[in-house]
């Protein structure tokens, strides 16, 4: 199995993290990955915001914590608490893609994280896509305090550091593909 291959069918979401910090080589080939992302017309919808400040990604999570907490449907509250009780998982880089209001920005986007959890996997680092960090960004605080650029709002986080956890990648469902 070529490179490329193994690094597809053995990345897992990583839910716990050590917190030591990342080296700047290591953001900095996480962020050459997301911008050779293609998308649509070239439009490239996107920014890119690096979090590294460990304060401002754990007062997040916890504000997190609560929001989910406060929802009258707790099931993502209580799968939080069973994997520790942190919706950012303790990482020690948050990356958040923001995108324009184009066609086909989220979907852009998308393809964006997913070239930063390749990376991130083929570099030994753990990393989770975490959608679930949208409701930070529902008031204007988290939106400041990551300086979000105007006319753009949030499409997706993906949580990068050392793996202070493992699991095995899902299974595959061949039952979800139909041939014509």
């Amino acid at each position: 199995m070529n490179e490329t291959l193994k690094t597809i069918t053995e990345r897992y979401s990583c839910r716990g993290y050590t917190g030591d910090p990342l080296k700047k080589e290591e953001i900095e080939q996480l962020v050459k990955a997301a911008l050779a992302s293609p998308s649509a017309v070239n439009r490239q919808p996107w920014r890119v915001i690096v979090c590294t400040d460990k304060a401002l990604i754990d007062e997040m999570d916890a504000a997190g914590v609560k929001i989910l907490e406060a929802n009258e449907d707790k099931t993502s509250y209580n799968r939080i608490m069973e994997r520790g009780g942190k919706m950012l998982y303790n990482a020690p880089c948050m990356i958040t893609i923001v995108a324009d209001d184009t066609p086909y920005a989220i979907m852009d986007s998308g393809i964006m994280v997913q070239n930063m959890a390749l990376a991130a996997h083929s570099m030994g680092l753990g990393n989770v896509i975490c959608a679930m960090a949208r409701i930070l960004f529902e008031d204007d605080k988290y939106k400041k305090a990551l300086n979000f650029p105007d006319g753009y709002k949030f499409a997706v986080s993906i949580l990068v550091g050392k793996a202070n956890t493992t699991k095995e990648p899902h299974e595959l469902d061949f039952s979800k593909v139909s041939y014509v």
